[in-house]
């Protein structure tokens, strides 16, 4: 999508030329929402540093008292989520029904961030072992200040919540750029603070463009939470290497599911339905390879098209998904069909006449090589490969047969098998039997490997994420052994070596 940025003469209170301005653009129709400023870097660097003061009094407020602020917000956020669901579906232009649903899962998250913080960040004492039994072991967990997040078009209230309500629970400021596809729905959840904590800027967001974004990376916080490809993360990557700056990145996926022969097959149907093109498959954990075991791989096939033949591609309150969010996406995603058609795979459902100018209609490919851009690379479209495979260890190789590993399916009945196929999938998060079900429990950590990225947001891992450990030792006594000292004893040595040699070398 091209952004309309506007100079435009106009001028603020002091006379001076206003800055520049680019459009929030309503992807059914291309018509101008709102217009937000591009933010330069000296402004960046100003929010960061208002965060920073603010941070010492977001830490000085200790675990109870940011957890009441954060269900203070948490409540403005549930008691409104209508107005924010009606933001989400209007940038984004998926259904009422599923921004609604996204708003959900983002309050569950910081429900579960504000209660779970003190437990699993509150200093600890720890074991400090025979050799150093005259101390006494204490393991902290300390804010890390100021953390610069990034977010996502695709789903922009639950995925950049899963950084913001983490980093805010942990004792940290933020910062927040979303895409520029979404700036209202940021602008939407600063309100929602500001109306809880108008003088205080602990969350606050900054709107603009990629140079916008780099501007934060380079303004001096703490860690950058990142969500975006995998090109863009390794620009990040290299703009936070300047500073040594701590980066946590999910970059996509190309996720697999996998059916075995003794799978329900009509519910595997319904969750490949709802993972392939919910969201008009806008999902970095979606569903975009299936391989199904040759004695089902027909009726699996067969319903599956029956299935997704009733699906309603729109921009009404009635479609089943939207249109494509960025515009420039549905070139990759005919390009993939192109090429899996011209490599010996065939069309069960559309084809190349599915890919429209905002629209793209469901299409399910199969007999697709495993070397075809529509099994290696990320699609992000309404689109799914289902290959058939001659038994399950075929369908693991194949799953894991990709640079990504982001989160996978399996749909089988002998749910052990489930458990170890699982285990020997290189990937971050599975689900057996459902889809996108780690998506849904605040407890569990969220991210993946290799091209998928690095680090975890949700859960303890998450909460984790955004501090940093202090260790601390008070002594008790004083070591009856002088080791620690420009002049050792030699007996002091030699009881040590024998210690050693009776714990350790037996």
């Amino acid at each position: 999508m091209t952004q309309n940025l506007s100079t435009s003469e106009t001028t603020d209170a002091a006379g001076d030329q206003s800055s520049p301005t680019f459009a929030s653009l309503d992807p059914r129709s291309g018509d101008v929402i709102a217009e937000y400023p591009v933010d330069g870097p000296a402004a960046v660097e100003e929010a960061v540093d208002r965060a920073r003061i603010a941070a010492r009094w977001w830490e000085a407020q200790g675990f109870r008292g940011r957890r009441e602020w954060l269900l203070e917000f948490k409540k403005a956020i549930a008691s409104d989520a209508a107005s924010l669901a009606n933001v989400v579906s209007r940038e984004t232009g998926k259904p009422y029904g599923d921004a609604f649903l996204e708003v959900m899962l983002a309050v569950e998250h910081l429900n579960w961030a504000a209660h779970n913080a003190k437990k699993v960040l509150k200093p600890r004492k720890v074991p400090s072992g025979l050799a150093s039994f005259n101390q006494a072991a204490t393991l902290e967990y300390k804010p890390l200040g100021v953390v610069g997040a990034i977010g996502p078009w695709n789903y922009p209230v639950y995925t950049p919540m899963g950084s913001i309500a983490y980093a805010l629970a942990a004792g940290n400021a933020v910062v927040f750029k979303p895409s520029e596809l979404t700036p209202g729905v940021g602008k939407w959840l600063e309100g929602k603070w500001n109306s809880i904590a108008p003088s205080q800027p602990v969350f606050q967001v900054i709107t603009g463009l990629g140079e916008t974004g780099s501007a934060l990376v380079r303004a001096g916080v703490d860690k950058v939470a990142f969500t975006g490809s995998g090109p863009t993360a390794r620009k990040v990557m290299a703009a936070c290497a300047e500073t040594l700056t701590p980066l946590v990145a999910e970059c996509g996926g190309k996720d697999a599911m996998i059916v075995a022969a003794d799978a329900d097959i009509d519910k595997a149907v319904e969750f490949a339905a709802f993972g392939a093109f919910g969201n008009a498959g806008q999902t970095c954990a979606g569903v975009e390879r299936i391989y199904v075991v040759e004695p089902v791989y027909k009726q699996f096939l067969d319903k599956l098209a029956a299935t997704v033949t009733r699906a309603r591609p729109g921009g009404d309150k009635d479609s089943t998904y939207g249109p494509m969010t960025l515009p420039r996406q549905i070139d990759i995603v005919r390009s993939h069909v192109e090429d899996a058609l011209a490599n010996g795979g065939r069309a069960v459902l559309g084809g190349l006449e599915s890919v429209h100018d905002r629209i793209v209609e469901p299409v399910i490919l199969t007999d697709v090589p495993e070397t075809s851009s529509a099994v290696c690379e990320e699609t992000f479209g309404p689109t799914v490969v289902v290959n058939k495979v001659r038994d399950l260890d075929e369908a693991v190789e194949h799953a894991n047969g990709t640079n990504y590993g982001l989160g996978a399916s399996i749909f089988i009945g002998d749910k052990a098998k489930g458990r170890e196929l699982a285990e020997r999938l290189r990937n971050g998060m599975v689900s057996v039997n459902s889809v996108l079900g780690f998506a849904g429990i605040p407890s569990l950590p969220f991210g993946g490997i290799g091209e998928s990225g690095f680090g975890r947001i949700h859960g303890a891992d998450g909460l984790r994420e955004f501090s940093r450990s202090k260790s601390v030792t008070v002594e008790k006594f004083s070591s009856p052994l002088k080791l620690m000292s420009l002049e050792r004893p030699a007996r002091d040595l030699k009881i040590s070596a024998l210690m050693l040699e009776l714990m350790h070398g037996r």
